[in-house]
């Protein structure tokens, strides 16, 4: 069996529409996809391990991966500087490992220019009540906080229609299973499946 190209996904969602959960869940069952770990400037918290939470990095060496091009994608959050790594990700997409970008939508449009065939999945909460109780679940945000944070979620589901695939998460097994059935789909595709049952199918023909 010949090994295709893996497939490249970017994962977008508002704050509090569980987008973290379901793709820590999808990693624990499909052993074929890597989420992307990004290059940041800010300093490590305690319990993260270099190369596992972060690939952390001085401003200087930031900036010159931005002037050599080594980014797919990167912002500036809060003072600090986040990229994804171009070179990681292909060389992962060579071995036949689909990886996931969770990036917002500036990000996810940046990566669509450079790798096109970049599959886009949007993951939204059920219901506007649904997103705020999940944004005061902790109960530690004021009001003026909790006001700002469900502004910037609408602002950011706004742009939903730029995606390929869109997953409500409101039962979140159910949402886990949709999620995890746009990978099977894409890995069963005609092109796919061409080159990895190549000989199969010319015995059969």
């Amino acid at each position: 069996m010949q090994q295709a190209q893996g497939f490249l996904y970017i994962i977008s969602a508002p704050s509090g529409a569980g987008k973290t959960s379901l793709v820590r869940e999808l990693l624990k069952r499909d052993d074929r996809v890597r989420v992307s770990v990004s290059h940041t400037t800010r300093a490590a918290r305690e319990g993260e391990q270099e190369g596992v939470a972060y690939n952390f990095v001085e401003v200087a060496e930031f900036d010159r991966l931005i002037e050599q091009q080594e980014f797919l994608e990167y912002a500036d959050v809060f003072t600090q500087k986040y990229g994804t790594s171009k070179g990681w990700v292909t060389d992962q997409l060579a071995q036949g490992t689909d990886v996931i970008l969770e990036i917002d939508w500036q990000g996810a449009e940046q990566v669509r220019a450079k790798m096109p065939d970049a599959k886009s999945i949007f993951i939204l909460p059920p219901s506007r009540e649904a997103l705020l109780s999940r944004l005061t679940g902790r109960g530690t945000d004021s009001d003026d906080v909790i006001a700002q944070r469900m502004a910037q979620a609408e602002s950011e589901m706004s742009h939903y229609g730029e995606f390929d695939y869109l997953v409500i998460n409101d039962q979140f097994d159910q949402a886990l299973d949709e999620l995890a059935a746009i990978f099977t789909a894409n890995r069963l595709s005609l092109g796919v499946q061409s080159l990895a049952q190549k000989t199969l199918l010319q015995d059969l023909l």
